[in-house]
């Protein structure tokens, strides 16, 4: 299975290391500057086990199941899987970091949740796809079980946002990595290939994930996890606009019941109970 960027074939999971690795070396200098050097010397034990354990699972293990997942399932079949991270989001929070969902925020997951299978409809599943369905499972379980372990890291807001991005990322970036290398060897080398991974490494890795570790400190891991769900959304808008990709008749109504239950997730922070 292969990614395909410009006239060059990468291999997904070498492109993957790539891309976490050269972000995490943007990065990296600013671990540097004084206040983030005290903030990493100040770190005890179970900071860094929880850091090292974001990094496996975030980096390494999410992405690497997802690229496994490709390989064995469509990749609309593949992203509706994905979609229940929420869910299993919302479910985590309450066990593991006390965090418990509002009435209304129940609500709007479950109409997110008939959105995005509007959208889908109809998912055609069979057996020879049973070995992608475990897969992602495990992918979707991985998913949400950093989505809960970001929040508990990023909301006690002694470490940095920037911090918590550059140890996590590098530790994911290098398993990624050296798995790639090991795996499906190294990509061809060509000057479009270079500008699409500084593009994706440094605006949509490496300020992306920065980004969404500091929402961490404010949103709950399920109003995270809802915000990423959108995505979707925002991706069939910008292929339409730009792409002339079509958007039918039932995406659009899955697309606008579900960006209703995500509004309806967030739309009362008040109510909810830290």
């Amino acid at each position: 299975m292969i990614i395909k960027l410009g006239l060059k074939e990468i291999p997904p999971l070498t492109f993957a290391g790539l891309r976490y690795s050269i972000a995490f070396l943007c990065l990296l200098p600013f671990a540097f500057s004084q206040k983030n050097k005290t903030i990493i010397k100040n770190l005890q034990r179970k900071d860094w086990l929880k850091l090292l354990l974001l990094g496996v699972l975030f980096y390494a293990f999410t992405q690497g199941t997802q690229f496994i997942g490709l390989s064995l399932l469509p990749a609309v079949t593949l992203s509706l899987w994905l979609n229940f991270t929420p869910l299993i989001v919302a479910v985590m929070a309450i066990f593991l970091i006390k965090e418990f969902p509002t009435l209304i925020q129940w609500i709007g997951v479950t109409i997110f949740l008939v959105g995005i299978f509007t959208y889908f409809y109809p998912v055609a599943l069979d057996d020879s796809q049973s070995l992608g369905l475990i897969v992602m499972t495990v992918g979707a379980l991985t998913n949400a079980a950093s989505a809960v372990l970001g929040r508990s890291i990023n909301r006690k807001e002694n470490i940095s946002p920037l911090i918590v991005t550059i140890i996590s990322m590098g530790i994911g970036s290098i398993i990624l990595l050296v798995n790639g290398i090991i795996i499906q060897g190294l990509p061809p080398n060509s000057s479009q290939n270079i500008l699409y991974l500084l593009w994706l490494a440094v605006i949509n890795t490496a300020v992306a994930f920065t980004i969404w570790n500091l929402t961490l400190r404010i949103l709950t891991a399920m109003e995270s996890s809802i915000i990423n769900g959108t995505m979707l959304i925002q991706i069939a808008v910008l292929a339409w606009i730009f792409l002339g990709e079509e958007i039918s008749l039932l995406e659009g109504i899955g697309m606008l019941i579900a960006s209703a239950g995500a509004l309806l997730v967030h739309i009362k922070f008040k109510s909810r109970v830290d």
